[in-house]
């Protein structure tokens, strides 16, 4: 990762830890390039690669709430798959999905999970892969020498407020059925912010 995102994410001034990689005081492993390059490899920011690379399998994994949706998901499975090619992989998997994030029995998604051979999942963001705990998921396949690749990996600035809308998702998804869930979860928070 470059000094300038560390620092961004340590909240860290860039200067200062440009002047820690020059002297040795950085608190984690970092790389000098012959480009001149640093380059700073935080174990907390970083997925380990999958040990064989040779035998693991990259699959970019698109998924859609609802049928109407099928042509979002053709253009989502295009831009994963160009981003895979981008990263440098020669014949990337897509496997797309018409399911909820909140549906923990999504068929594809566990047949990829359960696939030893599946080294790498690329996902265009972390909600494709599931509206709540993402983040178990991820750690669950880190802990297996396997990664996750989010494309767009901004996330809401308020934790609390992502907490929120994961929450109201979840309990309308209960009362009012699956597909309906995020407009009631995202109605009930405007609601809430007008007032």
């Amino acid at each position: 990762m470059l000094v300038k995102e560390w620092a961004e994410r340590e909240h860290l001034h860039p200067q200062t830890v440009w002047k820690w990689c020059r002297t040795g005081k950085m608190p984690v492993p970092v790389e000098h390039t012959p480009s001149g390059m640093w380059l700073v490899h935080d174990p907390k920011y970083e997925t380990p690669a999958p040990p064989d690379t040779k035998q693991s399998r990259t699959v970019c994994y698109a998924r859609v709430s609802s049928a109407d949706q099928k042509a979002d998901l053709q253009r989502q499975a295009d831009r994963l798959k160009a981003f895979a090619f981008n990263m440098g992989v020669e014949r990337p998997e897509i496997v797309t999905e018409v399911g909820s994030g909140v549906n923990g029995r999504r068929r594809e998604l566990n047949r990829l999970l359960a696939d030893p051979t599946v080294g790498t999942i690329v996902v265009e963001r972390r909600d494709r892969l599931a509206r709540m705990n993402a983040g178990l998921i991820e750690s669950a396949l880190k802990a297996q020498g396997r990664r996750l690749i989010v494309v767009d990996d901004t996330e809401l600035d308020d934790d609390l407020v992502r907490d929120m809308t994961e929450v109201l998702t979840s309990f309308c998804a209960r009362l009012y059925g699956r597909r309906a869930a995020g407009d009631k979860a995202k109605a009930a928070l405007k609601a809430v912010e007008d007032a």
